[in-house]
Formats: structure tokens, C-alpha cells, sequence
């Protein structure tokens, strides 16, 4: 007997407070204006987090919400898989442990996943591949929270690119045998040799934070090979992201042709539209989150649960969600709304 995997629904969080292009474009120095982290950045304005909002409670926070849409009892489910990051309230906590003890997830067990802003359609596969091989497993919740953007230095001209990191959960719910909203295709591509071409250089083993460095440890997330990044991602990057969405489509049995609906993580604008284009979409077939900017794994739940609520996602509709995260990794699915 074949087995299906259905998404239930999802749950954000978001919090209240706000960085805005203008305040982006002062952080610079005026490197950068106002008018050209709207127009080239994509950022209008991006969420940041506020006193109370660590990466753990904000899962925590997502995953309530998730309970309250879809009307899942937390005993029903069985594992948590947090793609939360690994900047978090304390580290060499587990984070999903800490998301089912505050939820009341008394019948689950979980652990911890990690591969950047690519880790919610990993998690989605690791989901789907758990509930098809194992016969104990009925209910997964992929839950996490971000917010990397408190190490960005906004004077640091190499770090453009992630000057619209933002801060925010989410939460979403697979279950087995659901029979509609199912995921049917998923692939995932990695380049190892940009391991280490991106990320916090202070506060690890090979850099320890000291008396002498403790205030740049805190804005140290950097491009660490800026040129080498760009040359291979140049090279790279795009025919990664296609082969992943091909890829993805093939294992699903349908035709790109049939796609309405892109999940995709906040980028430059530029880059948007070109996926846009190329996929043969129109601008209203996606969600540019220019009023949210990039709040890492969770764009793919954001979009989601933003279409649904816009009805841009409906029953029938063939959606796909992509990322690419530091690493490298490139990742995509395909999900059938409806029955």
C-alpha cells in the first residue's frame, strides 16, 4: 500500500518591531541609500526581533499557532524536527526538546537540523522520508525560529547581501496518509567547497570570544572568501536552483508548466524577477517579501501561509518552494494543494 505525506497547515510568529529602508540606509553610513535598498536590496522594511523574542520561544510561538490553525492536539504529535538556528537563547541546548516540553508535545521525540536558510524543505524531506519508512511515525512538526540578521555589520561592504535578514517563526505540520495538500518531490543539491565561505568568525573553537574581542564577535558574521563566493556562485548558483526544481517536478510526475504558486526566499529584486520570467510566472503568482525581508528558513512557511490566507494558494494549485542557503546548498520541492 502506497503511502502520502500531506501538509496540514502552518503557524508564524512575527514580531512587532520593525528596521526600514531609510534606517538600513543609515546604518551604512550612506553607503547605501535609502532608495537602493528599495529598489536593489528589496527591503521596504524587515522585522527584527524585540526583547523577548529568541530564536526558541519565537519556534515555541510559531508552533502554538500552527496547533491553534489546524486543530492538532499536541499528544498526536510525534516528532519535532527544529530548524531553528544555532544562535539561540543558550547554546548546546536542543531546540526541539525545548519546543515540545513548552507545547506540551508529551508523546514526541526530536532533534535538531541545520543546513541555513535550506533547512525547512531539507526538514520537509527528512519529514516525509520518516513518516513513508516508519510505521510508528503519523505526525511531524517542522518548526524553528531565526534571527541571524543581530550579527550583521551594516559597514561591512561585503555583507550586502544580507543586509535584509530579519527575525521571526514558523511551523509546519506534515501527516501521514493525509490525503491532499501533499508533498510529491523534493531535491536538494550541495557544494562543499563553499563550506566555509560564509559565517560568525568570532565565538567558535578556532576564534574564541575574549575580553579584547567580545564587541566584534557580535558583528562578525562575514563573507570570510568574498571573491571565491562570488566567482563559484556566479558559476554555480542559478543551474543549481533549476536542476533542483526540475529535479523536484520529475519525482513529483508533473510539468513545470502546471506551477502557480513560488515559495521563494526573499532575494535582491532582480533576482526575483528573473526566476519569475524563467519559470513563465507572474509577479502575482509569488510574494516578494519586501515588507518582512529575509527571515532565513522561515520564508518558505511565510510564503506559504501568506498565499493561503491571500488565497493565491488554493485547491489545485501546484506550488513549489526553493531556497539556497550558505554552505552551499540549493533545495526545492512540490506540493499539490487540495485533494
Amino acid at each position: 500500500m502506497s503511502v502520502n505525506v500531506g501538509i496540514v497547515g502552518t503557524g508564524i510568529y512575527l514580531p512587532d518591531n520593525y528596521m526600514t529602508a531609510k534606517e538600513i540606509s543609515e546604518a551604512t553610513n550612506g553607503v547605501w541609500s535609502e532608495e537602493a535598498v528599495i529598489n536593489k536590496l528589496g527591503v521596504k522594511k524587515k522585522i527584527i526581533p524585540g526583547q523577548n523574542d529568541g530564536t526558541q520561544e519565537m519556534g515555541v510561538r510559531a508552533a502554538l499557532d500552527c496547533l491553534k490553525n489546524t486543530g492538532v492536539k499536541p499528544e498526536e504529535i510525534d516528532v519535532v524536527l527544529c530548524i531553528g538556528e544555532e544562535w539561540k537563547e543558550y547554546p548546546l541546548t536542543t531546540s526541539a526538546l525545548y519546543i515540545i516540553g513548552q507545547i506540551g508535545a508529551v508523546n514526541a521525540w526530536g532533534i535538531d537540523v541545520q543546513n541555513r536558510c535550506c533547512t525547512t524543505i531539507g526538514a520537509m524531506k527528512i519529514a516525509k522520508d520518516m513518516l513513508v519508512a516508519d510505521n510508528k511515525i503519523h505526525t511531524v512538526m517542522v518548526v524553528g525560529g531565526y534571527r541571524n540578521g543581530d550579527f550583521v555589520d551594516y559597514t561591512d561592504k561585503n555583507m550586502s547581501m544580507m543586509y535584509n535578514l530579519g527575525a521571526g517563526g514558523g511551523a509546519i505540520l506534515l501527516k501521514k496518509n493525509y490525503g491532499k495538500n501533499l508533498l510529491l518531490g523534493s531535491h536538494i543539491i550541495a557544494d562543499g567547497s563553499l563550506a566555509r565561505a560564509a559565517g560568525v568568525e568570532v565565538g567558535g573553537i578556532n576564534n574564541p570570544i575574549t575580553k579584547d574581542n567580545y564587541e566584534e564577535a557580535f558583528k562578525s558574521l562575514r563573507l570570510m572568501d568574498p571573491v571565491g563566493m562570488k566567482n563559484r556562485l556566479n558559476e554555480v548558483s542559478m543551474p543549481n536552483w533549476y536542476k533542483c526544481i526540475d529535479v523536484a517536478f520529475e519525482e513529483a510526475g508533473l510539468s513545470k508548466s502546471q506551477l502557480d504558486y513560488l515559495a521563494i526566499l526573499h532575494i535582491k529584486r532582480s533576482g526575483h524577477m528573473e526566476m519569475l520570467n524563467t519559470l513563465n510566472l507572474r509577479e502575482d503568482q509569488s510574494i516578494y517579501l519586501e515588507d518582512y525581508g529575509h527571515v532565513g528558513q522561515i520564508d518558505q512557511i511565510l510564503s506559504l501561509h501568506l498565499a493561503l490566507q491571500q488565497e493565491k494558494v488554493k485547491d489545485g494549485s501546484v506550488v513549489a518552494m526553493i531556497a539556497a542557503g550558505i554552505g552551499y546548498v540549493w533545495a526545492a520541492n512540490v506540493i499539490k494543494w487540495g485533494v
